[in-house]
């Protein structure tokens, strides 16, 4: 009779562990499928979206010829927007008409608005899955990404749009009609498309030599730049730039770490390029020195997802190509309409390689230590994007007629979603202009959903095995 009385006092807490099991088990899958639902969506409506883009380019309403495009050329270009990249294998201007041209503004728009969007609500969610005690410490960090803040997100990225855009007209229309003798009309359409096209770093000109026309024109090329910049740098960085743009001490370290490695970049692009093409005759050479340095600033922002040029990219020196590719490879900052690694996660290796040739095992920066799941997040991407590139390139290389340097350039270019170009894409095969249009894809929305996905795995172990040393160099 005791021991039966004993089993039955146990039922109860038998019952409540089961329970507790129960839940914690159900509230693994959702938190294992936050992540998953938005970025299914997004995957989906890109998808829908990309494919709606192509149909309508390749209706005879898209064309001045009433042809319209064919299905490749429809799919690269629509999906060169979308991508907000800038490769193209058709003039903008010259092989669409209005409505055509129309369609590529709308792609632009919605993928640089979505892109931004879908990064901030990702992060937004990211933080929600943590404790109240780390939520906190998340809010006190990144400051423009709020608990539970997503009611308005979306009216705060159209207003940002709007604004930026809208200044980056108004300084670059009145130019364009006084200075180069346009009618207004072409002046102010020249003027809106541009500034479309420079904020959300979509690389698309109506020109078929890009912003050439314009070369050492600092009041058209330094509008552009600067709203390529504000454009890539990110919806969070934005946010709290408005707020403390006077008190650097009260930033967040994600801002301190992209406005500080988005400086050094920009100075050292613009500078080695200036450098290195300053006697080419087929770039700089012939330029009065103060439009060089001007070519020069502008070439320093553009591989880092601009995409627009001023000067002939395929006539580069083959080490501004170099530097340009390294600069492509890294983009901009996050949440923001660049692509790339990102500059965050450039500064996390670097951090990581300077902690350890000091000897530290820990990272530290700004007063704070940098978690390991960021190291392994930042490195696994810097690895994968580096295997595609290598991957793509070979292939490229051993299936094409162009030399090394220039389809890397291409590849680095679509990866990255840039949109430079040494001017190769539009003589590559089908199928290799279809193989760069999924690399722009895989740009512009593998970086988001594979760091997410990593944020937000659980598979933690109740146990350790033991450490083991491999032979390192």
């Amino acid at each position: 009779m005791g021991l039966r009385r004993l089993r039955g006092s146990l039922l109860p807490l038998r019952a409540a562990r089961l329970s507790y099991k129960l839940r914690r088990e159900l509230s693994a899958t959702r938190e294992a499928s936050t992540w998953r639902q938005p970025a299914r969506v997004f995957l989906m409506a890109y998808v829908i979206v990309d494919l709606l883009g192509t149909a309508l380019l390749m209706t005879p309403l898209t064309t001045p010829d009433h042809r319209g495009l064919g299905f490749v050329e429809a799919f690269f270009t629509a999906t060169s927007a979308l991508s907000v990249c800038g490769l193209s294998v058709v003039s903008i201007g010259n092989d669409l008409n209005t409505f055509g041209q129309g369609v590529v503004l709308a792609l632009m728009q919605v993928g640089g608005m979505g892109i931004m969007t879908l990064a901030s609500l990702l992060g937004t969610a990211m933080i929600r899955r943590f404790g109240l005690r780390m939520q906190l410490t998340v809010q006190t960090e990144t400051r423009s990404l709020w608990v539970g803040d997503v009611r308005g997100l979306v009216s705060r990225v159209a207003l940002i749009f709007l604004i930026c855009q809208g200044l980056t007209f108004l300084l670059i229309t009145p130019r364009m009609w006084l200075g180069y003798d346009m009618p207004l009309g072409e002046a102010a359409y020249s003027g809106f498309f541009h500034s479309i096209s420079a904020f959300n770093n979509a690389g698309l000109s109506l020109y078929g030599d890009s912003m050439m026309r314009f070369s050492g024109d600092a009041f058209v090329l330094v509008p552009i730049a600067l709203a390529v910049i504000l454009g890539g740098i990110g919806f969070p960085v934005l946010l709290e730039l408005r707020r403390e743009l006077r008190t650097p001490r009260l930033w967040s370290l994600h801002t301190k770490l992209t406005v500080t490695t988005t400086a050094i970049l920009f100075a050292a692009g613009a500078l080695l390029v200036t450098v290195m093409e300053w006697h080419n005759p087929q770039t700089l050479g012939q330029m009065h020195w103060w439009a060089k340095l001007v070519d020069g600033f502008f070439h320093g922002v553009m591989p880092r997802s601009g995409g627009l040029n001023s000067v002939d990219t395929g006539e580069m020196e083959d080490a501004t190509l170099l530097v340009t590719i390294m600069l492509m490879f890294v983009g901009n900052g996050s949440a923001g309409t660049s692509g790339g690694i990102k500059v965050a996660t450039l500064a996390v290796i670097f951090l990581v390689v300077a902690a350890e040739v000091r000897g530290n095992d820990k990272v530290h920066v700004y007063g704070r230590q940098l978690s390991p799941e960021v190291i392994r997040q930042s490195l696994s991407l810097v690895f994968l994007s580096a295997t595609v590139v290598a991957f793509t390139t070979v292939l490229l290389v051993r299936t094409t007629p162009f030399e090394l340097l220039p389809v890397m350039f291409e590849v680095v270019s679509a990866v990255g979603v840039v949109g430079l170009s040494t001017g190769i894409t539009a003589d590559l095969a089908p199928w290799a202009q279809f193989l760069l249009a999924l690399l722009m894809v895989a740009g512009r929305i593998g970086p988001i959903t594979f760091v997410t996905a990593l944020a937000f795995r659980d598979h933690r172990r109740r146990y350790d095995l033991a450490e083991a040393r491999p032979i390192i160099g």
